[in-house]
C-alpha cells in the first residue's frame, strides 16, 4: 500500500511540474522565432499565428492583443499614475541573440526592475521592430524597442519606446559591432560585456499605459504596457543595421495594430510640469 501510495505521489508530482512548466512555457516569447513569419501573404503569417500550434491560439482568439493605435480621442490623460522610476543595475553582463526574425538583447540574472502599482518587474530583456509595432493616430514610425521585464509571479510588463530618423541613439551606437557580429548567424548567443540598461534613454516623462498581450507567439494576454510618448531618433544605417542583421525574408517584423475593443489607454502626464 505505501508503495502505491508513493509512486501515486511521485506521478502527481511530476504531472504537476510538467503542467506547471508547460504554463511558464506558454506564457515567454519563443526564442526560435523560425515557425511564424510576418509576412501577410504567408501560411504562417500574423492572421494564422493562432492556428500553428494549440497553445498560440490567443494570437487569433485574444481580444487584449497587441499592439495597438494610441488614438487621441481614446486616450484617457491622467496624473494619478506617477512618474516610471527605473531601478536598473549599471553593471549588469548581457548577451545578444539573432532570433531569427528579431535581434534579443538578453540581461544575465536581470538588470534591475521597474515597479508598477506598487509590483516588482525585473528587466530580462529588450528586442527592435522595424517598423514600430505601436502608432500613434495612426502613424507608423521607423523603430520601436521592447524592454520586457517579468514580476516574481511571472507577469509581464513591456516599456516600448519608437524612434523615427534623425540624429543617432547612442545606446544603438554602443552595440553596433555586436549587431554587424551577429549579422551573418542564427541561435548563436553572443556575450557583448557590460550593457548598462539606463542607457536607453526615455527623454520624456509622458507615457501611454494599457493592458494588452506579447506581440509574438504565444500572444499571452495581460501584459502591462507602458508605451513612451517621446519619439526619439535614429540613422537611417541604424534602422537598417537591424533589419538587416535578421536574415529573413520579411521586409518588416512588425504584427499589425490589433482591435482596441474598447480597452483603457491612459496618458500620464504630471500636473507640475518640473517633476
Amino acid at each position: 500500500m505505501e508503495t502505491k501510495l508513493t509512486r501515486t505521489n511521485t506521478i502527481l508530482f511530476l504531472s504537476f511540474l510538467f503542467l506547471t512548466n508547460a504554463f511558464i512555457a506558454t506564457c515567454h516569447e519563443v526564442d526560435d522565432e523560425s515557425e511564424f513569419s510576418y509576412d501577410k501573404e504567408s501560411e504562417n503569417g500574423p492572421t494564422h499565428w493562432g492556428e500553428i500550434h494549440p497553445e498560440w491560439k490567443m494570437c487569433n482568439s485574444g481580444k487584449l492583443q497587441s499592439p495597438i493605435d494610441l488614438l487621441n480621442e481614446r486616450v484617457e490623460v491622467v496624473s494619478h499614475l506617477g512618474r516610471l522610476h527605473r531601478s536598473y543595475k549599471t553593471s549588469s553582463y548581457a548577451t545578444l541573440l539573432n532570433r531569427g526574425h528579431d535581434m534579443m538583447l538578453r540581461w544575465e540574472g536581470g538588470a534591475g526592475h521597474i515597479k508598477i502599482n506598487g509590483t516588482k518587474y525585473q528587466l530580462n530583456q529588450a528586442h527592435w521592430h522595424s517598423p514600430s509595432e505601436h502608432t500613434i493616430n495612426g502613424r507608423r514610425f521607423d523603430l520601436e524597442v521592447h524592454m520586457v521585464h517579468e514580476s516574481e509571479d511571472g507577469k509581464t510588463a513591456v516599456v516600448g519606446i519608437m524612434y523615427k530618423i534623425g540624429r543617432a541613439d547612442p545606446f544603438l551606437s554602443m552595440i553596433e559591432s555586436d549587431l554587424k557580429a551577429l549579422a551573418h548567424t542564427k541561435n548563436v548567443e553572443r556575450n557583448i560585456g557590460v550593457i548598462d540598461p539606463k542607457k536607453v534613454k526615455l527623454g520624456s516623462r509622458k507615457y501611454y499605459r494599457y493592458i494588452g498581450s506579447l506581440t509574438v507567439p504565444p500572444c499571452t494576454q495581460d501584459v502591462v504596457w507602458t508605451i513612451v510618448r517621446k519619439v526619439r531618433t535614429v540613422t537611417k544605417e541604424q534602422m537598417k543595421l537591424i533589419r538587416e542583421a535578421v536574415h529573413d525574408e520579411s521586409e518588416t517584423n512588425s504584427r499589425p495594430v490589433q482591435a482596441t475593443n474598447k480597452r483603457t489607454i491612459q496618458l500620464y502626464r504630471p500636473n507640475d510640469p518640473k517633476e
